[in-house]
């Protein structure tokens, strides 16, 4: 029987990356063939190939070949995907993340402005009924917003202009993010929880733990620009955080990821615990 009828490549890959990581699926197990995914997931085979490709590219896979189907690659062998932009690469693993019933989402970063997309198709899933996780628990620290920001920041001059208009975009993602995500209890009855805590410093890179199992790694890189404004032209030194390159690893990929994940989550629970804030959107 057909199950998720009509799934994107995107769902049949983090559905079966999910069974791999569950240990449903092996190290060293064949997938099943094309044809049983297709039916299974009620798809052409055609959304099967690009779920096997993306499920390629993340290293999870290992002897592909036309003749048989592919075998789950061992965990201390498996090679990370190719580094992506943080507009393209966060969202096919958010996507994944809610494939649980329990989701966790960490994030460290400048501001949510990843974040608010890479939600959108988990979200968008949960509304169609696809999916449907008991509990949504997302965590975000974000810089506090009296202090002074190392980026972005003015070229010369006073930064009140420039602190005002991040801080404006903090605040409104921010809000939009709370609000789509808490929506899921009327709508859905999903038990959520949003909530935000203030950095004393600026970022200099961006964080994503997803379900304690995945850490996403990016470099903010700080780059001179500048911006119309109603009396001019402003120079200031910002990032553009959404072409940053996420590198990623995961739990089960060696005990080089493994450390890597385990390190950064309790990076991000000793920060939460200790030296940030409580943080008002407004």
């Amino acid at each position: 029987m057909a199950v998720n009828t009509g799934s994107t490549p995107q769902e049949i890959a983090g559905n079966l990356r999910d069974r791999i990581r569950k240990g449903e699926i092996k190290a060293g197990d064949r997938l099943p063939t094309q044809a049983e995914l297709a039916e299974e997931f009620g798809v052409e085979r055609g959304a099967v190939r690009q779920a096997m490709r993306i499920l390629l590219d993340d290293g999870l896979l290992t002897g592909v070949t036309k003749g048989s189907p592919p075998r789950v690659a061992d965990p201390a062998v498996r090679s990370p995907g190719e580094p992506q932009p943080t507009m393209v690469g966060l969202a096919p693993r958010m996507t994944a993340a809610f494939a649980v019933p329990h989701v966790r989402i960490d994030a460290a970063c400048l501001t949510a402005q990843s974040l608010l997309p890479a939600l959108g198709e988990p979200l968008r899933l949960i509304h169609e009924g696809r999916i449907r996780p008991e509990s949504v628990s997302v965590r975000v620290l974000l810089p506090g917003r009296d202090i002074n920001l190392a980026f972005p920041a003015p070229v010369e001059g006073d930064d009140e202009v420039v602190h005002n208009r991040w801080l404006a975009m903090r605040n409104a993602q921010g809000q939009v993010l709370q609000y789509n995500l808490q929506s899921l209890r009327s709508t859905h009855q999903i038990d959520v929880n949003v909530t935000f805590r203030a950095l004393p410093f600026t970022p200099p890179a961006k964080l994503y733990l997803l379900n304690g199992a995945e850490a996403l790694f990016g470099y903010y890189m700080v780059t001179r620009r500048e911006e119309p404004t109603d009396s001019g032209t402003l120079e200031m030194y910002d990032a553009i955080g959404s072409e940053s390159l996420l590198f990623s690893f995961e739990e089960r990929a060696g005990h080089r990821d493994a450390a890597f994940v385990e390190q950064s989550q309790k990076w991000f629970d000793a920060l939460w615990e200790t030296i940030t804030t409580d943080l008002t959107l407004h």
